[in-house]
């Protein structure tokens, strides 16, 4: 599995609805209010003390007062003859050409009513009854109170009209209340399309197949009719995260030249009964009128589980409600055959029965973890994008990355060309490519955690062990790598190996497993003469095999060839289908199991407590072994056949030679027909005879 990063591939973006024309709303409001406070003749005003009205009021310069009651603000008229005088002339003229020039001029603030009164009192008595001044009263308020009140009124009409617009739809996706059951799904076709295809998927030739022919049905559909076919009306692609589902159904929208529906289960999910069923409804509804046009469901467990699991008495499920709309959509009484389906989950175990049925997902297609093959190609397909080294070869990242799917080799190639960055290389090397898979698989190195020596030297015999352990046990995978860097929150070393790609496994080779897992254990025991906590993880490993073996697998004299598995039961029944006098049984025969092979191991290290001391010091020493490093410290395996790495590196090393020895051929042939060469006998001597070659 794999994917091209690049821009074509990112999901059309919704047309954003044209919001101009409630920016220039917006602005006009906002040149309205600054001038009505820019422009405004209160503003015209020129702000004096109380000391210089009564030296205005005194020189005979005032004409009128208005006291403004709701601001506590007094506004000063001048005489016409005043206003020609030079003390006051400058001032006024700075005011700018929109102040009125019959007034007021001035203004002056006073504490309260009966403060002003006072002053104008002292000043007549000044003044004499002939030169009296006199005010007028008025009720104002300031535009800044105005806005505030009449700008909360016209904040709710607003809002008001602001939710409506969104309820109608207007507004753009999300919040529209009338529009709420209608589908979430998102539409590729012809203008919209994605450019991922086929050939970005690698590591699942056997899936893309499956999905190749419902897309060739689609093209061309009468190659099946004709013999009297019918397309599947649904695949359902089933695997564990990361392994390409969602890349596999993208591959099949770039791929089919019809319309794609694409959406989560989650999409049907609402807070309001009801609208889960009417969104599915809505959805192919849409999609029989694009016909034919495929819809592809992502994590469809989130709808598709299981009815009456979990539910209450009497309650209303609004999820069953939403299923049992999906299963009439399907497969119903009025079903379109032009509308194919597809749907990826990770947990089919959880489905219903009714959507794993014939006639609605008609194909359960597994894509599983890729193999050695399958991760070299999903390799290839990551490392086109990246500036490689010389010394780059996909096949030996395929074998030193056991387990990965295709989200994960992804990761590994994007952590190479960081740390390449990271130390301002021109390629990314092998050795990047080291890094990155090591922090994948154990975390980041904690560099400046610091181990004491004792500590460190318990960690390499503990690898060590299982090193060994690994190497001398036919049926146990050999280890790849050892490494004793501290990684991660709490790994102080890990081992890495390359299993065999097998399904089924026989009890010889599930006790060497156990025995190579215990092997840190019991090194530690051997050398140092007491344990650690270190073998936490192993410990965990071992226990759930050895009870594997006696209550599932059938693999125990005493307990039989029975199996107290079911795979349909709930993962939440904690009822026990065996008795209390089982149960010890089976305690009895585990802990049996778990001892008989810890005493196995132990009496291996100690026959091979040489190895065991020179492997532990050349850890100390290097921190990180190889297993061809092994070869070299221990000897090969003491076994005919050869692991899985071994195989697969002696299997590239032949076909390297080949295309070497092919190119020598075609670069003779061409010499020959070039007449640079000639041709002459060649001359076999001591060759073998069928009776003494060796098989």
């Amino acid at each position: 599995m794999a994917n091209n990063q690049n821009k074509g591939n990112m999901p059309p973006k919704l047309p954003q609805p044209r919001q101009n024309y409630q920016l220039w709303v917006i602005l006009t409001l906002v040149i309205i209010i600054s001038s009505i406070f820019y422009f405004n003749n209160s503003n015209g005003l020129i702000d004096i003390s109380e000391r210089k009205f009564e030296e205005m009021a005194l020189s005979h310069d005032v004409k009128s007062l208005t006291f403004i009651r709701g601001q506590n603000m007094v506004e000063v008229t001048l005489k016409k003859e005043a206003l020609n005088n030079a003390k006051y002339k400058e001032e006024l003229d700075g005011r700018g050409p929109w102040v009125s020039s019959d007034g007021p001029q001035y203004r002056f603030k006073v504490l309260s009513a009966d403060k002003f009164d006072e002053i104008i009192t002292d000043l007549n008595k000044k003044l004499g009854d002939a030169n009296k001044l006199d005010y007028n009263i008025e009720e104002r308020s300031d535009p800044t109170s105005m806005i505030l009140n009449w700008g909360f009124l016209f904040l709710i009409l607003f809002g008001f009209w602001f939710m409506m617009r969104r309820m109608t739809g207007q507004g753009g996706p999300g919040g529209q209340i009338f529009n709420i059951g209608k589908s979430r799904a998102a539409l590729f076709d012809a203008e919209n399309k994605v450019k991922i295809t086929f050939n970005d998927v690698a590591g699942l030739e056997e899936a893309k197949e499956e999905v190749k022919e419902i897309v060739e049905f689609l093209k061309s559909p009468s190659k099946f009719t004709d013999l009297g076919g019918k397309i599947p009306k649904g695949a359902l692609l089933v695997g564990p995260p990361g392994t390409g589902k969602t890349l596999l159904a993208k591959a099949v929208a770039g791929e089919a030249g019809v319309p794609f529906f694409s959406l989560s289960g989650s999409d049907f999910v609402e807070m309001f009964v009801g609208v889960g069923a009417a969104r599915v409804r809505d959805l192919f509804k849409q999609a029989k009128e694009k016909a034919p046009c495929i819809v592809f469901i992502d994590e469809v467990d989130a709808i598709g589980r299981s009815r009456g699991r979990g539910q209450i008495p009497g309650n209303n499920d609004e999820r069953e409600n939403t299923l049992n709309s999906l299963l009439v959509e399907m497969d119903g009484f009025a079903t379109d055959s032009g509308v194919i389906i597809l749907a990826a989950t990770n947990r089919p175990d959880v489905l219903d029965n009714a959507l794993l049925r014939p006639g609605r997902f008609d194909r359960q297609i597994g894509i599983d973890k890729p193999d050695i093959i399958g991760r070299e190609q999903i390799f290839r397909v990551h490392l086109k994008p990246i500036k490689l080294g010389s010394d780059i070869d996909s096949k030996k990242l395929a074998a030193q990355t056991p387990g990965f799917a295709g989200a994960e080799i992804a990761n590994v190639c994007n952590e190479a060309a960081l740390i390449a960055a990271r130390h301002n290389k021109k390629a990314v090397e092998m050795h990047d490519f080291q890094e990155a898979i090591d922090r994948v698989i154990g975390g980041l190195e904690k560099k400046n955690k610091i181990i004491s020596p004792e500590e460190k030297e318990i960690v390499a015999y503990h690898e060590a062990g299982h090193a060994v352990a690994g190497w001398f046990l036919e049926h146990a995978d050999p280890l790849v790598k050892v490494s004793i860097v501290p990684r991660g929150l709490a790994a102080l070393g890990y081992a890495q190996y390359l299993p065999k790609e097998q399904f089924l496994y026989q009890t010889e080779q599930l006790i060497d497993e156990m025995c190579m897992a215990l092997g840190g254990r019991a090194s530690e025991e051997i050398i140092f003469g007491k344990i650690s906590t270190g073998a936490l993880s192993d410990l965990e490993r071992v226990t759930q095999m050895a009870y594997n073996m006696v209550s599932i697998y059938g693999m125990n004299d005493k307990i039989g060839n029975i199996s107290f598995y079911n795979s349909k039961q709930s993962e939440y029944n904690f009822n026990k289908p065996y008795s209390e006098a089982t149960a010890k049984v089976i305690d009895e025969e585990a802990k049996a199991i778990v001892t008989k092979a810890y005493e196995r191991t132990k009496e291996l290290l100690e026959h091979k407590r040489k190895e065991l001391e020179i492997l532990a010091k050349e850890l100390l020493k290097r921190e990180i072994i190889y297993q061809t490093d092994l070869e070299k410290l221990i000897g090969k395996r003491p076994f005919k056949h050869q692991t899985t790495y071994e195989a697969f590196i002696s299997k590239h090393e032949n076909n390297q030679k080949e295309a070497e020895s092919k190119k020598e051929d075609n670069a003779v042939e061409n010499a020959i027909s070039n007449g640079e060469a000639s041709i002459e006998p060649t001359k076999v001597e001591n060759a073998p005879t069928a009776d003494n070659t060796e098989a």
